[in-house]
């Protein structure tokens, strides 16, 4: 793939997270608004840091693995696969 088109589909990844965030935001059980709607907003900043602190690492390792399988996808060929077959 060219580099033209890489950027192109990161781009419209990107786009369609972007639009996705909202309905993905408006979700969470009622356990945790009952429990965060009786405390402070000092309180349910710092929860929301929280959660933010948890989930960038997470994101990147899976980033990261993915960004490996993807540039050696092209590692082994057809031809080496028939020679180790049964």
């Amino acid at each position: 793939m060219t580099k033209k088109r890489v950027c192109s589909r990161f781009v419209l990844l990107t786009i369609f997270g972007l639009l996705c965030l909202a309905p993905a935001y408006a979700q969470g059980c009622s356990l945790c608004r009952a429990q965060t709607a009786s405390e402070t907003s000092r309180f349910i900043a710092a929860l929301r840091g929280g959660i933010w602190i948890l989930i960038v690492p997470s994101l990147s390792v899976c980033i990261a693995l993915a960004a490996m399988a993807y540039r050696r996808r092209n590692r082994f060929h057809e031809d080496d696969a028939e020679s180790d077959s049964w």
